[in-house]
């Protein structure tokens, strides 16, 4: 990005050998490509090539609410520290959480004043109006003024001018204005000269600047946050995402495989990263782990998680790491890092600021995926209602309805192709990746009755909120008492975890399609207040995610698992349903007889049926390590299976075959009232 810098303008001009000490400090050098020193007539100036500077961090809440003044607000619900971008409003209108600041006059002395604490090199401001559905209020024109102390301000000038930024001319396009010289300070105030006339002056901001050297400041020494993992920290496009797992994979050939599930709308491939000690292959007894990121696409943060992720399992792999060796020689893990990727390439256009709270939220066809899958739940419960005994109503693999597979049905082929992987893998567990929040969500989503919030728990419950609060309770954000709720709910009430349907209800969400699709057990992670991060803020994101994503991962090996097999031929039986008495959920073993059961700690009688089988019960006792406990089944065929397949075949019914199909008859005939006797007897 191209500067100018005129000469008396008061302070030091940079050279082509070094940066002025009250200008950029730390930054590096410029080389002579980076600054041209330009003459006319008796003035001079630079043109300087520096990099663009990161945001200070309103939105993101980096910046603290002390820091951020006001000339006035027009109640603590518009107060100052509202005042940040992309900042959400509550559903009712006057309350502690507003979504802007807004000035209590309506005239030109107005200010939002923005202390970085640090000398910093400021160059520029990003505006956006007031979130409501109840009012319009944007900043129309501003002004910029900058000082060091608060106390003398000088005015942003273009040229000879006093320089006038162009705002907002609705309520959620960011509008970016670029000062024309900029200029090192430690204040800065957004004063707004023109507004939207049926409105008042309301805006939300983010400040752009990077940090100076300063040899005064006391805390100059601190070290900036970041991370030591030698990761790809920065946003990657389509082609670049591509680039990198293909990287991945030629470095860890041995352990990793690149597939792809299906195809977005415009074309684009829905590729997934597998890591496990035998790719391409599902192992006996070896349980299938998913993480899915991108269901919306201006979310970004999870996309670069997932690819932090693939990087850091490769290299840790490597290096011998025995958590990591464990667990990819024991799990076999899939990253789904964009399910979305037409409205990705849409938000990464526009930019980590630009994009706003919705750009690239949608599919191509406008579609939000998260509430695009088969709405099961009301199949279920309808059902349940109308049962004479709805503990018989399938609480499992409840099929998808016959409206969804039509060909004009609203459905987008990312959807699509994610349901047929799942019904093609026997996934164990997951987690949808999300943003603009700091929170993580569990079953059901959706609520009874069309309530707008409702707790409305499944049968496995207790397990779910051992789920959430495993990730929860290692984020290094959501695991501090002192955090700044993100916009207006304050989920530290509940410990960061909270029922889907408690939040807001989500008919046809993919968590819930999971669990009562498939055996898989899902839960959704709103991974940080700012959707889309800047790429300064990626590697302290990757931090206070880290432990959370492999710790989660680990879950997937509590409970029961085994197989379940013919006692006869020794071979696995797909299809056997494992019911956990006093749990209402059954899952089903996978094509090779294999299943897990997630389940907390305790004692459990298990039962264990398929078509043809006699019914098998045993007692499974879960202890407190993360260690499935082993609970193998065998099944027996019944008599009368035993004789369908051996008449099938043309064979000789066996004599055991015969007392057995005898003793059958019998029963039978008792149960029916029928009264037996000898020839003597009679």
């Amino acid at each position: 990005m191209w500067f100018m810098i005129l000469a008396g303008t008061g302070w030091k001009l940079p050279t082509p050998d070094s940066y002025g000490t009250n200008y950029v400090g730390k930054l590096r050098k410029p080389n002579n490509t980076e600054l041209k020193k330009l003459e006319a007539g008796n003035v001079r100036f630079y043109l300087i090539n520096l990099p663009d500077c990161p945001p200070l961090g309103l939105e993101s809440l980096r910046v603290d609410d002390s820091q951020i003044q006001a000339s006035s607000y027009l109640r603590t619900g518009l107060g100052p520290h509202r005042g940040r971008l992309n900042m959400q409003a509550g559903i009712e209108d006057g309350d502690l959480y507003d979504g802007a600041w807004c000035a209590d006059y309506k005239d030109r002395h107005q200010w939002l004043e923005v202390d970085a604490l640090h000398l910093t090199l400021f160059t520029g401001v990003i505006l956006q109006g007031r979130n409501s559905i109840w009012s319009w209020d944007w900043v129309e024109t501003y002004k910029v003024q900058l000082s060091n102390d608060s106390v003398n301000w000088e005015t942003c000038m273009n040229g000879t001018e006093e320089a006038i930024f162009e705002g907002n001319r609705d309520l959620e396009t960011p509008v970016l204005g670029l000062l024309p010289v900029p200029t090192v300070a430690r204040f800065i105030r957004i004063n707004p000269q023109t507004w939207y006339s049926k409105g008042t002056i309301c805006l939300r901001a983010e400040i752009l600047g990077c940090r100076v050297h300063d040899s005064n400041d006391i805390y100059s020494s601190e070290q900036e946050p970041g991370s030591k993992d030698a990761l790809d920290f920065r946003h990657h496009n389509y082609k670049e995402m591509r680039t990198l797992m293909k990287s991945v994979a030629e470095k860890c050939p041995d352990i990793t495989r690149i597939y792809t599930i299906g195809k977005s709308y415009m074309g684009l491939k829905l590729y997934v990263m597998e890591i496990s000690d035998n790719p391409g292959k599902h192992e006996l007894g070896e349980p299938e782990f998913r993480y899915v990121a991108g269901m919306h696409g201006n979310e970004a943060l999870g996309r670069e998680l997932l690819l932090n992720l693939m990087q850091y399992l490769c290299s840790e792999y490597k290096k011998g790491n025995q958590r990591i060796v464990r667990l990819i020689t024991e799990t076999r893990i899939h990253l789904l890092p964009s399910m979305n990727p037409d409205g990705y390439e849409v938000a990464y256009e526009k930019g980590s600021e630009l994009a706003g709270w919705a750009e690239g939220r949608y599919t191509f066809e406008g579609i939000d995926l998260n509430h695009n899958f088969p709405d099961l739940n009301n199949i279920m419960w309808d059902a349940q209602e109308i049962a004479a005994d709805a503990s018989k109503v399938s609480n499992h693999y409840i099929p998808i309805p016959e409206y969804y597979t039509k060909e004009n049905a609203t459905v987008a082929p990312e959807t699509r192709a994610v349901i047929n992987w799942m019904q093609d893998i026997p996934f164990v567990l997951s987690a949808n990746l999300h943003g603009g929040e700091l929170v993580v969500t569990y079953p059901f989503d959706c609520t009874r009755d069309w309530a707008p919030q409702e707790n409305t728990p499944t049968a496995d419950d207790a397990f779910f909120r051992w789920l959430a609060s495993v990730y929860a309770s290692t984020h290094l954000v959501m695991a501090n008492p002192d955090r700044r709720i993100c916009h207006y709910e304050d989920f530290q009430l509940h410990n960061n975890i909270i029922n889907g349907g408690a939040w807001h209800t989500v008919p046809g969400s993919m968590n819930d399609f999971s669990y009562l699709h498939t055996n898989c057990f899902e839960v959704t992670v709103e991974l940080s207040c700012d959707k889309f991060p800047h790429v300064s803020e990626l590697p302290i994101e990757w931090e206070n995610n880290k432990e959370s994503l492999l710790v989660y991962m680990e879950q997937v090996h509590r409970g029961i698992k085994g197989v379940v097999r013919d006692k006869l031929t020794k071979q696995g039986i797909a299809d056997a349903i494992i019911k956990v008495e006093d749990h209402g959920h059954d899952i089903r073993s996978a094509a090779d007889g294999d299943y897990w059961r997630l389940l907390n700690p305790g004692e459990y009688k298990v039962v264990v049926w398929a078509e043809g089988y006699i019914p098998s019960r045993r007692q499974c006792t879960v202890g407190t390590e993360p260690l499935p406990s082993i609970c193998d089944f065998t099944l027996s065929k019944t008599p009368i299976q035993r004789l369908k397949e051996i008449r099938a075949k043309g064979g000789k019914v066996p004599q055991d075959l015969q007392l057995q199909l005898r003793a059958l008859r019998l029963r039978k005939l008792r149960s029916n009232g029928v009264t037996l006797c000898s020839v003597r007897s009679c």
